[in-house]
């Protein structure tokens, strides 16, 4: 079974519902979905005031929350998957703590959705899709108490492990269509300066596969889609629907 946590903020609960039926879709082996929402998370109390959604301090909880065994996969809920999850599961390596995309890149916007502030950092979006190795040793340090106590530069940069221990991962899985631009090579888009269900970015690049997506989503549609859809696609009620 493949234990995945998606980033749950009650401002755009879409995004978590879009970005979990994408996944399910592609994928070829039984997937167990947790939305990481605060208002669920008895263990932890956020203590951070500088971040732009409810999940981006609590995603650091995955060993606790497995109570450190096994490994889990962890998602932003801007995101949308293109291709077979299990592909990505199946580059765990158990040498490492954590693996992710190794982003080096400087930011096209200095603001991003609600007005949020958006800076550039070392590691900037490193932690928005992790393999965690929950039961790696190096893990054991980061309890509740750990993450409300340390700050965003300590956790977002994974300063807890030594280099050697973040492993990586392809860019292509979780490739930033908004800073990057459309890729058909994709496998999983995120569009980390606002979701398409924000009107401000309804035609952010590529946005047209999160909206057919939703489209799934609302009616439930029974069909299989065989190609990727283009921006021209969104309809003018498609982006009614998104503001």
């Amino acid at each position: 079974m493949i234990k995945v946590f998606i980033g749950y903020d009650p401002r755009e609960a879409i995004a978590y519902h879009v970005c979990a039926n994408s996944m399910i879709r592609h994928a070829s082996e039984v997937i167990s979905f947790t939305p990481l929402a605060l208002n669920n998370l008895k263990v932890y109390t956020e203590t951070h005031s500088d971040g732009s959604n409810e999940f981006i301090y609590s995603r650091f909880l995955l060993p606790h929350l497995t109570d450190y065994s096994g490994w889990a996969l962890f998602v932003d809920g801007d995101m949308l998957v293109r291709d077979d999850i299990a592909k990505l599961w199946a580059m765990r390596d158990e040498t490492k703590a954590v693996m992710c995309v190794h982003h080096d890149y400087k930011t096209k916007a200095s603001t991003k959705y609600l007005g949020s502030a958006n800076v550039d950092y070392p590691r900037k979006n490193w932690s928005s899709v992790v393999l965690w190795n929950c039961g790696h040793p190096a893990n054991k340090v980061v309890t509740p108490e750990f993450v409300m106590n340390s700050t965003g530069a300590q956790l977002h940069r994974f300063t807890w492990l030594s280099d050697d221990l973040v492993g990586e991962i392809p860019k292509v899985w979780n490739w930033l269509p908004d800073e990057f631009g459309p890729n058909p090579e994709a496998k999983l888009l995120h569009w980390t300066l606002g979701t398409p269900c924000f009107h401000e970015y309804a035609t952010a690049p590529m946005a047209g596969e999160w909206h057919r997506e939703k489209l799934l989503v609302d009616f439930s549609l029974q069909r299989v889609i065989t190609g990727p859809f283009e921006d021209d696609l969104v309809t003018s009620s498609e982006k009614d629907a998104a503001e």
